[in-house]
């Protein structure tokens, strides 16, 4: 009977523990325990703010960095294998951003550009996050680039448009003819790039600066990590299959997008059930409709036997309650043709594993439909977050793929 509190306490932990995990996704159990510890961190912080002692995501946030930091000691130097590349952390237009130059190149030496913009769902992240700053050491040193990344404002400090304008206004520095002098940047290789939250930004950008006649320099590309960037359909065929699959669950996704535009968290049921969206919305044109009509842009492959899920009478004045709902700034895939056919070409990674996975799959499609260069690259074992898990003790083969994949890229199309 001693022995009866241990193993309840046992089965406990190893209920709470446990996942599904996909078959085609490597080692599980490490996936778990990400997972695990994530969502602890999201309980924990719930609680803390129920008890009164201030705003969740402070929480999670400083649990992050607490991480953060673990992982640093871990590999025992920020500079790691590139200590050749220049950091600085200045400002662009009066936006915090960390600036990486190559060891190569030089006066008369023009090198590639790439502006970096991290994810964490508006919410997490940062330049100074080990994984962000060793994927763009790498990006700098393999591809000779000056590598820009963006601090933007993050929730609760900051809602939609804030990090959009943001990042925008970094941009339109880093095009100017000064800057680009100053790093010797060549004009005419230039890149916007960021993933998850910060693909959506990088969507946006690009969309902003590709149709801004005032910007006489235009990015030449832009590379997209399993970006978000749409909040209509939260039953896509990628949310349906991966709804409860780490790192991003579907609950999640909704609740984030929620906290970016802004709206109140009473309208978590009905973004979840598609209500927000029902044909009543008389603002959601049919023709917006058809811009995430995964029926018509998705591969047979990816549909499978899902079927899409339209409301006919939902939740009253849910577009009006959250007014950034249909801009295209924060949802770059209700963009139209006319918009997309200026976009510069694209690259655009997704992963099976992730709700998010439609998105950027749509997303290519419209950008092939409009006339634009785009390569569209899905990992079979990818899922949600592995592109900033390369690094012991969070290494996964896949996530080595992807960062290799996507450096290819640039190095071939930049």
């Amino acid at each position: 009977m001693r022995l009866l509190p241990v193993v309840l306490v046992m089965v406990a932990v190893a209920y709470y523990v446990y996942t599904p995990i996909p078959d085609s996704i490597e080692q599980p159990w490490k996936v778990m325990l990400l997972d695990t510890g994530f969502r602890t961190g999201l309980h924990l912080s719930s609680l803390k703010t129920w008890l009164g002692f201030g705003h969740h995501m402070e929480y999670i946030k400083f649990m992050l960095e607490f991480f953060d930091e673990t992982l640093l000691r871990a590999q025992g130097s920020e500079s790691g294998q590139w200590p050749g590349v220049k950091v600085s952390d200045i400002t662009f237009a009066g936006i915090p951003v960390r600036v990486y130059e190559p060891p190569a190149g030089g006066e008369g030496h023009l090198r590639r550009g790439v502006m970096f913009i991290h994810g964490g769902g508006w919410t997490f992240g940062s330049v100074k996050a080990v994984s962000y700053d060793m994927t763009c050491r790498m990006m700098s040193d393999e591809l000779n680039a000056v590598v820009v990344s963006v601090e933007y404002r993050l929730y609760p400090e900051a809602h939609f448009p804030v990090p959009y304008l943001d990042c925008l206004a970094a941009a339109k520095h880093f095009l100017s003819r000064e800057v680009l002098t100053r790093y010797a940047i060549d004009p005419e290789r230039l890149a916007v790039s960021g993933d998850s939250a910060g693909g959506n930004l990088a969507a946006a950008v690009a969309q902003e600066i590709s149709a801004d006649d005032t910007v006489s320099v235009k990015f030449s590309a832009q590379a997209l990590i399993y970006p978000a960037l749409q909040a209509l359909d939260f039953k896509t065929p990628s949310c349906m299959q991966n709804e409860y699959v780490p790192i991003l669950y579907r609950s999640f996704l909704v609740q984030l997008w929620l906290q970016y535009l802004a709206g109140d968290i009473s309208l978590y049921s009905q973004y979840m059930a598609n209500n927000h969206s029902s044909l009543q919305h008389s603002k959601i044109t049919p023709e917006l409709r058809a811009r995430l009509d995964w029926t018509v842009l998705l591969p047979p492959k990816f549909k499978k036997n899902y079927k899409r899920v339209i409301v006919e009478k939902g939740s009253q004045g849910a577009a009006k309650e959250v007014p950034g709902l249909l801009d295209v700034r924060a949802s770059p895939l209700l963009a139209g043709p006319e918009v997309l056919a200026k976009c510069p070409r694209a690259y655009i990674l997704t992963c099976e594993y992730d709700v998010l996975r439609d998105d950027g799959l749509m997303y290519a499609r419209r950008l092939q439909d409009a006339g634009v260069k785009v390569t569209s690259e899905n990992f079979e074992d990818g899922f949600h977050g592995c592109f900033n898990l390369i690094a012991w003790p969070f290494e996964f083969d896949v996530g080595k793929r992807v960062l290799r994949a996507y450096l290819d890229w640039l190095k071939n199309n930049l």
